[in-house]
């Protein structure tokens, strides 16, 4: 089983200027694997990007992970 946390954190801690403040939660309900990614609020619109590009881009990574296992995963940045 993959560790999407892992994957998730150690993209976002590249991104940020304060990588002390970020913080990845996975919760696993019906073969839905939800991933929390909480961030120093002046990092926000680092991870988010502009238009959302930089955050599509994480879920698409964490996608392409999750073909194997076959999971549904979904990244959501929590403000």
């Amino acid at each position: 089983m993959p560790d999407y946390c892992r994957l998730v954190e150690g993209i976002v801690k590249q991104l940020v200027t304060v990588s002390d403040a970020v913080s990845v939660t996975e919760e696993r309900d019906s073969g839905t694997v939800r991933v929390k990614v909480s961030v120093d609020p002046q990092d926000l619109g680092r991870v988010i990007g502009r238009r959302g590009v930089t955050v599509n881009a994480i879920r698409t990574v964490v996608k392409a992970a999750s073909m194997k296992s076959g999971e549904r995963v979904e990244v959501d940045v929590v403000e």
